[in-house]
C-alpha cells in the first residue's frame, strides 16, 4: 500500500497508461483545489475511469473502477481565471483499497492504493516480438484505411524504438476504443498477455466497417 492517500481525478472516457502522457483540462473548483494540493506536493494525482452507466452521476461522486493510474504532473499552467491546463505522465498502476473521507476544506475524492507491478518474464518475449509485428501491421491497415498521409510515416521511430511495455501502452491509449476495453487492457497484469488484448482487440477493428481511428485528444472536465 502507498504511503500516503492519493489524490483522484476520475473521468468517464479516459483510461491513462504508464508511460503515456495525456493532457489536462481542470476547471472545477474540486480540481482547481486538486492542482493546487498536488503542485505544492509531490504532484502526483491518481487517474482512474468511471464505469459508463455510472457517467451521469459524473457532478457528484460515481463509483470507480478498482484499477487507475498513477501520473506524474510534467506541465503545469494556471490561467488568469484559476483554470489549470496540466500535463500527466503515467507512471504506475494501482488497485484502490479504500477511499479516505473528505475532512476540513478537502474538494476532491483520495484513497488509499496499492500500487502493481507489471510483470513482464524473459520466456514472453519472442511471443511478444510475434505480436508486436503483428500490431504493428493492423495498425498500418487502419490508418491506410482512415489516414493515409499518416500511414506513409507510420510506424515512427519513436515507436520504433520503445520498449515494450511503452509501445504497448502508447498504441493502447492511441485507440478510441470503448472505456471498457480501455480498463480491460489496464487491468491486464502481464506485458505479455496486455499485448494478446490488444492484438485481439486491433484484429476486430479490422473486420468492422470503419477500420477504427487513431484521433489526437484533450482530456476536458
Amino acid at each position: 500500500m502507498a504511503d500516503a492517500p492519493l489524490p483522484l481525478f476520475p473521468l468517464a472516457h479516459v483510461v491513462l497508461f504508464p508511460c503515456v502522457q495525456t493532457p489536462l483540462h481542470l476547471f472545477e473548483p474540486r480540481y482547481r483545489q486538486l492542482a493546487r494540493d498536488v503542485m505544492a506536493g509531490e504532484r502526483r494525482i491518481g487517474m482512474v475511469a468511471v464505469p459508463p452507466e455510472h457517467a451521469p452521476a459524473m457532478p457528484e461522486d460515481p463509483p470507480l473502477y478498482s484499477v487507475g493510474c498513477q501520473g506524474h504532473v510534467t506541465q503545469c499552467r494556471k490561467r488568469s481565471d484559476g483554470r489549470y491546463d496540466l500535463v500527466l505522465k503515467g507512471e504506475r498502476r494501482f488497485r484502490i483499497d479504500d477511499e479516505v473521507p473528505r475532512s476540513g476544506t478537502r474538494l476532491y475524492r483520495s484513497a488509499r492504493v496499492t500500487l502493481l507491478e507489471d510483470p513482464y518474464p524473459e520466456s514472453a518475449r519472442p511471443q511478444v516480438a510475434s505480436y508486436r509485428a503483428n500490431i504493428l501491421a493492423s495498425v498500418g491497415q487502419i490508418l491506410s484505411r482512415q489516414q493515409p498521409d499518416q500511414a506513409k510515416g507510420f510506424p515512427n521511430e519513436r515507436l520504433k524504438r520503445a520498449d515494450d511495455e511503452s509501445f504497448v501502452n502508447t498504441l493502447a491509449n492511441a485507440f478510441r476504443f470503448p472505456v471498457e476495453e480501455k480498463q480491460l487492457l489496464l487491468e491486464t497484469n502481464d506485458i505479455s498477455d496486455r499485448f494478446e488484448v490488444l492484438a485481439g482487440l486491433l484484429d476486430v477493428w479490422l473486420q468492422s466497417s470503419d477500420g477504427g481511428r487513431v484521433p489526437g485528444n484533450r482530456t476536458l472536465h
